[in-house]
């Protein structure tokens, strides 16, 4: 696949286009979950270092929406956060599909070369700094990972049973993923090699 200019998907494009759609599965999966909540379950104070369902997963959109806009070259830097407003879960489960979807995009389109290029993150007062397209989706991913996990163990502690989210697209558990992803329109494992 060509990319005006960018070259040819090779592997490492291969692998964040998985991570992307990955993501956007593991985020539907725990959001969920968390929808069956009450609105006083989903803002309970509970162990966390955003100490609240509610906290953690806004925290994870606003942090999202940062980094898919420098991806995108969208000029906004700290003006994300500045206006981003918190959401209640039924606000945040389709506000969080979106940005998972334009996440996608950017991955479906991606190339390996389009990877080694640079784009600018605004750092308050650090300034400007030019930051690797693959190493800002690397930390995407793994910011992610980390906040999904913290609010996973918080949904332990309601009446809501955490669903799983360890898996990637593996064999063993292809039925399961394909009923699912299909379910989300998103592309099945054997579509995102």
């Amino acid at each position: 696949m060509a990319d005006a200019g960018y070259g040819r998907r090779g592997a490492l494009a291969a692998h964040f286009r998985k991570m992307a759609h990955n993501n956007a599965w593991a985020n539907w999966r725990l959001l969920s979950a968390c929808a069956q909540l009450s609105d006083a379950d989903f803002k309970a104070e509970r162990t966390s270092f955003f100490p609240s369902l509610h906290g953690t997963l806004n925290h994870n959109l606003m942090v999202d929406l940062y980094y898919i806009d420098a991806l995108e070259r969208g000029g906004l830097g700290r003006q994300v956060f500045a206006r981003f407003q918190p959401l209640d879960i039924a606000q945040l489960l389709p506000a969080q599909a979106a940005t998972d979807r334009r996440l996608i995009a950017f991955c479906d389109g991606a190339t390996d070369d389009l990877l080694a290029t640079t784009v600018t993150t605004d750092r308050g007062e650090s300034g400007r700094i030019e930051e690797r397209v693959d190493d800002m989706l690397a930390h995407l991913f793994q910011h992610q990972i980390h906040h999904r996990g913290q609010a996973h163990a918080m949904l332990a502690g309601t009446s809501i049973a955490p669903p799983q989210l360890d898996e990637y697209f593996l064999l063993h558990d292809s039925q399961l993923t394909r009923v699912e992803l299909r379910r989300l329109d998103l592309a099945p494992p054997e579509d995102l090699l």
